[in-house]
């Protein structure tokens, strides 16, 4: 009877279970992966049969046939190593075969049977627990398996002591102490900013909602310094967000080997000769583009207009409803893509020599984003140059703590609003606007005039009854005053006042 375990393959960020079963029968010398293995799976035969062989345990002349079901999915990554071994010393024999189906294995095998760390392992373990199984992984990836509480996990350093384990010989010692500090740490700070104090404000009104911002401004006036410092200012990651962000680099691989959890807000700053599928996601099989990688935090966009048309306009969905859908013949994968969009331009294509472009040239260069994508886009700043004055002063400027403070109490009133912390003023569809904003005669006069003379669309329309509604957060105020609604406007109507 052939011998069966238990591992997974990954369908986005999500696992799914696959049944390993091995089958070793006289006949022609052969070793076959069978269940639709893309190249990396088929090259564990080779890494197995090497690590069966140098530890005196390869099954010689025999007929070696693999399967991974389910047969009709691909399945890619070196994570199957260790339970294809498992499978064939279990075959063999060499592993008792008592509860067996109560663990979970990945791994990926050096060819003497070192355990390397794989990718994917926090996902792995969220569906082992909703299993009920105890996850066997390799030493390298338990400071991020550890992250999800009521889990029983068992990690090694080689197959030698997974083999002992399962046959009562052996049990690892996996510590507490192994557990990570999730309090963030950052290197820069809002205190070093000096000046641009109206961009300040509306980077804390960003945060405190999560807004998208546009800023406007010549090379040299801190654009980039100030979006690289938004993340400073956001709340700190609750565990749920931590977990979530931690599963998207594990999938794509970008975890570090000596802090494998993301405790900070992504802050995720591409250039902008990115290609569509670098930004959105893509590829075979599927695997998070930046927008991914932003999830929970900030996505800058240096040098907006210069990116590919076509990459910005795919922007548009993700921005609306926070995740990414990448459609394959085969199959269809979803990506979480809930972040803030940062982008920063100049003036006009000619900002060296400090004057002002004519009107033509910045209405050319303005129209390479189109009217729908900037209609994403909440706030509308300019940034100017910095006063030499400013520039040297020695005043004592507002750190990151100290906006961070006003921006959590703000979140915090909308995380009893709306009953959950991921959610913002920003996220509100046209129920929750009606429901939680309700304006005074003079504001909705106030919002009407301005719609009327600037010809705002209707979804900018909404976007400054949201903004209110942050700008109001921030000031601890229940009611939408006349002006929260006219330091909303100001984002607003860039047609006129910046733009063109």
């Amino acid at each position: 009877m052939p011998s069966s375990v238990l591992s997974c393959y990954f369908v986005g960020i999500e696992a799914e279970e696959v049944i390993i079963e091995a089958d070793v029968s006289k006949g022609v010398p052969q070793f076959n992966i069978v269940g639709l293995p893309e190249t990396m799976v088929k090259e564990s035969r080779d890494r197995v049969n090497s690590v069966l062989k140098n530890n005196g345990w390869s099954p010689r002349l025999k007929k070696i046939v693999i399967n991974l079901a389910p047969a009709g999915v691909k399945k890619s990554g070196a994570h199957f190593d260790l339970p294809i071994a498992i499978s064939l010393l279990l075959e063999q024999g060499l592993i008792k075969r008592e509860n067996i189906n109560n663990y979970f294995f990945m791994g990926e095998l050096s060819l003497e049977g070192k355990l390397r760390g794989v990718a994917g392992i926090l996902s792995a373990a969220i569906f082992a627990k909703d299993k009920g199984k105890i996850l066997i992984i390799p030493k390298e990836n338990l400071k991020e398996a550890l992250l999800i509480e009521n889990l029983k996990i068992l990690a090694f350093n080689n197959i030698k002591e997974v083999v002992s384990f399962l046959n009562g010989e052996f049990y690892p010692k996996n510590t507490p102490e192994e557990r990570i500090d999730l309090f963030p740490n950052y290197d820069v700070d809002f205190s070093e900013v000096a000046g641009q104090y109206h961009v300040k404000r509306a980077l804390e009104i960003s945060a405190a909602g999560g807004h998208n911002v546009l800023m406007v401004g010549p090379p040299g006036s801190g654009k980039s310094m100030l979006a690289k410092r938004i993340p400073t200012i956001l709340p700190k990651m609750t565990t749920e967000e931590i977990i979530e962000t931690t599963r998207i680099y594990s999938i794509a691989k970008k975890l570090d080997k000596n802090m494998p959890v993301i405790k900070r807000r992504p802050f995720r700053a591409p250039h902008h000769t990115i290609s569509d599928v670098g930004l959105i996601g893509g590829g075979q099989p599927p695997s998070p583009g930046e927008v991914s990688l932003a999830h929970n935090g900030v996505l800058f966009l240096d040098e907006f207009p210069e990116f590919k048309r076509s990459a910005l306009e795919v922007l548009r969905q993700p921005l609306e409803d926070k995740k990414v859908q990448i459609v394959r013949a085969s199959s269809s994968v979803v990506f979480p893509a809930n972040f803030i969009l940062i982008g920063a331009m100049n003036p006009c294509t000619d900002t060296v020599s400090g004057e002002e472009c004519p009107h033509y040239i910045r209405k050319r260069y303005y129209t390479r984003l189109s009217k729908p994508l900037l209609d994403r886009m909440d706030i509308i700043v300019e940034v100017p140059r910095v006063p030499i004055n400013e520039i040297r002063s020695k005043k004592k400027r507002e750190s990151s703590s100290e906006i961070r403070k006003r921006v959590e109490s703000a979140r915090e009133t909308q995380r009893e609003r709306f009953g959950t912390s991921l959610k913002t003023n920003s996220d509100m569809n046209k129920k929750e606007i009606k429901e939680y904003i309700d304006l005074n005669t003079s504001s909705q006069k106030l919002l009407d005039f301005s719609v009327e003379k600037f010809k705002l669309s209707a979804r900018s329309y909404d976007k400054i009854l949201k903004l209110s509604r942050t700008i109001a957060d921030l000031e601890g105020m229940d009611k939408i005053e006349e002006s929260h609604i006219a330091e909303a406007i100001q984002y607003r109507i860039y047609e006129d006042s910046l733009l063109f």
